[in-house]
């Protein structure tokens, strides 16, 4: 199972967040990102247009998760270095890895990583 996870500014577009997964590495099974963004318009709206679930994270689920990349800013409000690989590592579940680090869209909005668990 593939959990793609976002992190985002308000400003950010459908295209921003579409555009963030196709370079984090395109497939995904649902979208993940924290509870206060998962009903942002461009977020619903991306993943409606995916046909994929959105998981909401907690920010007791993002909290102290280890991470690829590292934002002050990001850490200072979700306490986690990167949003978009803790939401998708929480979203896939125990056991899941990073397929790599979080790579961010062209305009500079959005961020996306995906995280694997294999079930069996």
């Amino acid at each position: 199972m593939r959990a793609a996870g976002f992190g985002f500014r308000g400003t950010a577009t459908v295209a921003s967040l579409a555009d963030a997964l196709a370079r984090a590495g395109g497939r995904a099974d649902l979208v993940a990102t924290a509870a206060d963004k998962a009903a942002a318009p461009a977020f619903v709206g991306f993943a409606a247009q995916c046909g994929l679930a959105v998981r909401a994270v907690g920010r007791d689920e993002l909290a102290g998760v280890d991470t690829l990349t590292h934002s002050a800013r990001v850490a200072a409000r979700f306490g986690t270095g990167s949003l978009a690989e803790a939401a998708a590592l929480a979203a896939a579940g125990p056991g899941a890895r990073l397929l790599g680090p979080r790579e961010v869209s062209a305009d500079g909005l959005a961020t996306a990583a995906i995280a694997e668990r294999i079930d069996g």
